[in-house]
């Protein structure tokens, strides 16, 4: 299993960032993610990242799919792959569309259809092919009477570090997971209990991988969680509630939130819909303090060294292949101590 993080949106000391992510790659951290919902953009941010380190594999962590032209999006990944010796990794996802309208005025639509286009074209690109794409959301090159009538079939001028550069899915739904399952070579999901996947995600899985290419390899799973270990660890698991409340109770509108429906799939009903109430009332407080405590322990790492490696099995057996760690004690030097303790114990 290998041990990734997340760096935080606000870019804030992103200098100093970058040098303590340094230090972490040679106490053995394997990963890093830049996220970039409607912060920063990620991919300049992974190209000072990929000059810095060595080893470290890099991705992006998610962009949205909505923005950026399939075709761009695959070169974007290829450039990357390229000034990283191929370390790069596209995570990409829907996101919602309180960013895609609301933060670039473009209609949400089509998850599902749009994904599986901009794959196809993604991989045509990275093989030098010459785009060719009729899709019902993508058409490349516009057909004649929509334009010009000058454009033509190309293929990328730069031949790719790898022509099956890694694609990661951030998913949640039942139809997303499978597509995931189906097409990609990573699945990314939140909040994710490993007692409880089999029983959500197992059906829509298994659906994916029916139909899954033998030449993509096994299924990889990349979930994060938040971390600490040692004596009095458990206290700090106050500090996850407030980030899934925020996500359960405020992260889409109040019929069309993809977190609360899950932990509602979980089998947290009528929580889910307390924290939603409170925390779309302003009480942000209250809705953290009613994130049971059971669902919090279940999606982190936190607890003695034997309880933490309980919960890594756990983790293993329901097929999780990468843990992105969010140390929930930032101290540079405790994350570094904690980082080499949790490898230790994979």
């Amino acid at each position: 299993m290998k041990i990734g993080m997340s760096l935080a949106y606000s870019g804030e000391g992103f200098r100093e960032t970058v040098d303590q992510l340094v230090e972490l790659e040679k106490a053995g951290l394997d990963a890093v993610a830049v996220r970039e919902a409607y912060t920063f953009d990620a991919i300049s941010q992974l190209g000072y990242i990929a000059a810095r380190t060595e080893n470290l594999e890099l991705a992006s962590g998610i962009i949205q799919i909505y923005t950026r032209t399939p075709s761009l999006t695959a070169m974007t990944a290829a450039g990357l792959d390229y000034v990283s010796d191929g370390r790069f990794t596209l995570g990409i996802g829907a996101s919602g569309p309180q960013v895609i309208e609301g933060f670039h005025g473009v209609r949400y639509d089509a998850p599902l259809g749009r994904t599986r286009e901009i794959v196809d074209i993604c991989r045509q690109v990275w093989r030098r092919e010459k785009v060719q794409h009729s899709g019902k959301h993508y058409e490349v090159p516009l057909a004649p009477e929509k334009g010009t009538g000058l454009g033509k079939p190309l293929k990328l001028i730069n031949h790719p570090v790898r022509a099956d550069i890694p694609i990661l899915l951030a998913a949640l739904g039942p139809k997303n997971v499978a597509l995931a399952a189906e097409l990609v070579q990573v699945w990314e999901p939140l909040f994710f209990h490993p007692g409880k996947a089999h029983e959500v995600w197992g059906e829509s899985l298994e659906t994916g991988k029916a139909k899954r290419a033998p030449e993509l390899g096994p299924l990889g799973i990349s979930t994060a969680v938040g971390l600490a270990i040692g004596p009095g660890a458990g206290e700090m698991l106050q500090y996850v509630k407030p980030t899934v409340a925020l996500y359960v109770g405020g992260m889409g509108a109040k019929d069309q939130n993809f977190y609360n429906q899950l932990m509602q799939r979980y089998g947290y009903l009528d929580e889910a819909e307390e924290i939603q109430n409170l925390y779309l009332a302003g009480k942000k407080d209250e809705a953290a303090a009613a994130v049971p405590d059971e669902l919090v322990h279940a999606i982190s790492l936190v607890g003695s060294e034997d309880e933490v490696a309980t919960q890594l099995k756990q983790f293993a057996e329901a097929g999780v292949t990468q843990l992105n760690i969010m140390p929930l004690n930032p101290d540079h030097e405790t994350v570094k101590a904690q980082l080499e303790t949790l490898k230790s114990l994979v």
